[in-house]
């Protein structure tokens, strides 16, 4: 059973779907909660997702009673088809409450967390509950494992998917002839964020950056790349727009669109991995409503929001957030990326020398999932028959079962 609970963990959970159909054939059952990615690796879930892509405080609170439904529906799932094992796919506040709902509900049932929250950056707190709820965690940044170890938690680095991204597929010729731009004709790309909250705070300042920016570049064109769990409301809000915006949906068109930019303007997120793997320049921007942001400050322990930055050190990639995130600002950050070539090539330098320290080009992470997984379940599975066997009596034999 994987348990997903949005666009990035989708994508994880497929992955991971698809590797370990490969070691137990089509034997394997699978069922569990995810998106249209897991859905096309062959689970269904009897919800979508959508609804638990949630960011900040006052969105919990009125959320909270539908997420609670949501976990008594995955442990009663969970109950009725008896897996042998669960993997917790990111979206932590969602999946630390499965966890522990059916660590009550089934004890020895194993689990296990795939990508364990960002202690690194706040509330180190959560690496002793998680130690106490899971029996395995796997990592996707090498930094994380010694923060989980120290609570006893067993920890398997199997690195980040984003940097197996293989982007030589990517045809920037497809993308511009799609759009009927010119050799010479600047391409902004737009990543709005992959859950819908972020769909409603960022398109309002991401919009009237634009509009600046194509007043003062008419030839510019304008891509927006939609995750599959808000395409529609995407395209229904963009349709509304002054400038014409060509939308585009799937990881093909996508890299596409990365490669063929002249500069990307990112929510923050896992995208940005992507546009520095793709060698885009980008500047990246966030919203959180005002009580998050107001708890976040005294939270948060990294100057950076972008995981490019924090492994560099320092702002490779503009990050304009809160206030900061303006039209006006934000036209002010792209202005320099879309017009000097000289300081687009520096940024993507930079960019890629980050990417280089997270570790670029190491094994399949989905692969190194599914061997963890699996040693996981061998060792629950020799744990319960050790339990079951008879024990011998000193000074009396034993009847051969035979």
């Amino acid at each position: 059973m994987l348990v997903a609970g949005e666009a990035s963990g989708d994508a994880l959970g497929a992955g991971l779907v698809r590797a370990l159909r490969r070691r137990l054939g089509d034997g394997a059952g699978f069922v569990g909660v995810g998106g249209p990615k897991m859905a096309d690796a062959g689970i269904v879930s009897p919800f979508d997702i959508a609804e638990l892509s949630i960011v900040g405080l006052a969105e919990i609170l009125w959320a909270a009673p539908r997420l609670l439904r949501r976990v008594r529906e995955v442990v009663r799932l969970a109950l009725e088809e008896r897996p042998d094992i669960v993997v917790l796919i990111d979206s932590w506040g969602f999946t630390i409450r499965v966890a522990e709902a059916l660590r009550r509900a089934t004890p020895v049932l194993p689990l296990v967390k795939y990508v364990g929250p960002q202690v690194w950056a706040m509330r180190p707190g959560r690496a002793r509950s998680l130690a106490r709820t899971v029996d395995r965690l796997l990592t996707i940044h090498s930094f994380d494992a010694p923060l989980f170890e120290a609570q006893g938690l067993a920890t398997t680095f199997v690195g980040n998917p984003v940097l197996s991204w293989d982007t030589s597929g990517a045809d920037p010729s497809r993308l511009r002839r799609a759009i009927g731009a010119g050799r010479g004709d600047g391409v902004l790309l737009i990543l709005p964020g992959s859950r819908p909250r972020e769909i409603e705070r960022m398109l309002g300042p991401f919009e009237a950056a634009t509009s600046i920016l194509k007043a003062e570049r008419p030839k510019l064109r304008l891509v927006m790349a939609a995750a599959d769990t808000v395409a529609a409301q995407v395209k229904a809000r963009v349709a509304g727009w002054r400038h014409a915006v060509h939308v585009v949906e799937g990881e093909a068109d996508k890299l596409d669109a990365m490669s063929a930019a002249t500069a990307a303007l990112a929510c923050s997120g896992t995208v940005t991995t992507e546009l520095a793997m793709a060698g885009c320049p980008m500047v990246i921007s966030y919203r959180l409503d005002h009580l998050t942001h107001f708890v976040a400050r005294f939270l948060i322990r990294t100057p950076y929001i972008a995981l490019i930055n924090i492994a560099a050190g320092s702002s490779v990639a503009p990050e304009l957030v809160q206030q900061q995130c303006t039209g006006v600002q934000l036209a002010a950050a792209l202005a320099p990326l879309l017009d000097d070539p000289v300081r687009r090539a520096a940024q993507i330098a930079a960019q890629g020398l980050a990417v280089a320290k997270l570790g670029r080009g190491g094994p399949d992470p989905s692969e190194r999932a599914a061997d963890a997984v699996l040693e996981v379940l061998e060792a629950s599975r020799a744990k319960r028959a050790g339990a079951r066997a008879p024990r011998r009596e000193p000074g009396r034999p034993q009847l051969d079962p035979r």
